[in-house]
Parts: C-alpha cells; sequence; structure tokens
C-alpha cells in the first residue's frame, strides 16, 4: 500500500475531540474490522468538524502539520 495521500484518522480510544494538522482528511471510525465506511472530510475554514458516522469531533491544529494529538489515531500506512 501507498502512502495516504491524504491523511486518516481514526477514533478507536473514543475520545470526545482530536486534534489534527489537516483541514481535508479521512475518518475511518474504529481501526479494521470494526470501521466505519471511510468518508473524506473537508473542514474549509470552519477549523472544526464532526464526523456523520462516529461523532468524533476533529479541531484543526496547524502546528500538527498532518498528524494528529494524540498521535495514536492515526492510521499509519503499512509497508508492502
Amino acid at each position: 500500500m501507498s502512502d495516504h495521500a491524504i491523511p486518516h484518522f481514526h477514533n478507536q480510544p473514543g475520545l470526545p475531540k482530536i486534534r489534527i494538522g489537516a483541514r481535508q482528511f479521512m475518518c475511518i471510525g474504529a481501526l479494521p474490522p470494526f470501521d466505519h465506511p471511510h468518508i473524506y472530510i473537508d473542514m474549509g475554514a470552519d477549523g472544526e468538524a464532526v464526523c456523520p458516522y462516529c461523532s468524533t469531533h476533529y479541531v484543526f491544529d496547524a502546528s500538527l502539520h498532518g498528524h494528529s494529538d494524540p498521535a495514536a489515531c492515526e492510521v499509519k500506512a503499512q509497508a508492502a
């Protein structure tokens, strides 16, 4: 699998809020096999968004540069 062009995030820990360093991203819900349909979310200028499937509240933080806080909520690309 190649690296994700758009960052992917999950909320396996069930957190009420996740800070992310991207305004455009994919939410997958929990980790597979308990994930929901992978959906593209674009915050636009708002700086925050709520996933319509899992209700995770994502908040933009430019200092994270495409990553998340907590870091464990990033979906890492798997090596081939």
